[in-house]
């Protein structure tokens, strides 16, 4: 046997228990995913009992069910609100951090820590800060003589207002973190010379800084966008699952139509539209990058 052949065989040896696990855990569960989307199933009815419905899952989405076009609408207002404030808020305290500021490596630890927190204490703790009678109204009563403070967690036109702020904060952590390596490798040199032909800060901040740091928002805008599409743990903390203050998202439907009303077909169908949504979301941004992201 020649010895490519031996390492080609042995390269493969060595990838088949990954490749197993992908194919097991991962590949199978999305084709069967794929199929129960256009079927009417009960978990609990056994596999039997299956029935084939075609695209009426799909139609009923759309025209019938209002809980699932009130999360939808609810993921995409999650989406537009924290991806764009976490990116910009992260941007601008990485340029801060990175410069002639005394303890660094405290300010990064201090705003990364929140990222790695866990999601279910962090929004334990916005839901204590946005009760009624919590820290937040105690703010907005005491210091601005606001007589009718927002009830957060409940009222409609505010019970998302929370969670966003929960997603922003924990966010920003990891984008900063991201955004100062990039800023790392921003060319002294540009500054120097846009010094001497007397630009300002702000100048050199969106003639320098923000062209050469472009690639990784782009990156940025493609994983929170993701992750904010996804929105689970803080929604079920703050509100309950947010079916009452109508801030559910699609993720939360999706895990109350398999996991509580054992529907896995209407789940997989709405999980597929989710899928799709995020796919085409991402394709529009790798098509409009072209036009703005400086490599």
């Amino acid at each position: 046997m020649k010895y490519k052949t031996k390492q080609t065989i042995a390269g493969y040896a060595f990838l088949a228990p990954a490749l197993v696990v992908f194919v097991m855990m991962v590949l199978v569960p999305v084709i069967i995913s794929l199929v129960l989307s256009f079927t009417k199933w009960n978990y609990f009815s056994g596999i039997d009992n299956i029935k084939w419905v075609g695209i009426n899952n799909f139609r009923k989405m759309f025209t019938t069910d209002r809980s699932f076009r009130t999360a939808l609408g609810n993921t995409v207002v999650y989406a537009v609100t924290t991806v764009p404030t976490t990116i910009f808020l992260a941007l601008i305290l990485a340029h801060i951090v990175n410069g002639k500021v005394l303890a660094q490596r405290f300010f990064r630890l201090a705003f990364f820590i929140p990222y790695i927190s866990n999601m279910v204490a962090l929004g334990a703790i916005f839901k204590f800060l946005f009760r009624t009678d919590g820290p937040v109204n105690m703010v907005l009563t005491g210091v601005f003589q606001m007589a009718a403070p927002p009830n957060w967690l409940v009222d409609t036109r505010f019970s998302r207002v929370p969670i966003m702020m929960v997603t922003i904060y924990a966010g920003i952590g990891f984008c900063l973190i991201v955004y100062i390596a990039a800023l790392k490798n921003v060319p002294r040199d540009l500054y120097e010379a846009a010094s001497i032909d007397g630009a300002s800060p702000a100048r050199q901040f969106f003639s320098i800084t923000l062209p050469l740091v472009s690639p990784t928002t782009f990156y940025l805008i493609i994983i929170r966008l993701i992750n904010a599409f996804q929105i689970f743990a803080a929604i079920n903390i703050i509100s309950a699952g947010g079916k009452s203050s109508g801030s559910v998202s699609l993720v939360v439907l999706i895990y109350e139509e398999a996991f509580k009303k054992y529907n896995f077909g209407y789940a997989s169908a709405e999980s597929w539209i989710l899928v799709a949504f995020i796919m085409g979301v991402t394709l529009i941004n790798f098509v409009g990058q072209k036009k703005w992201v400086h490599y």
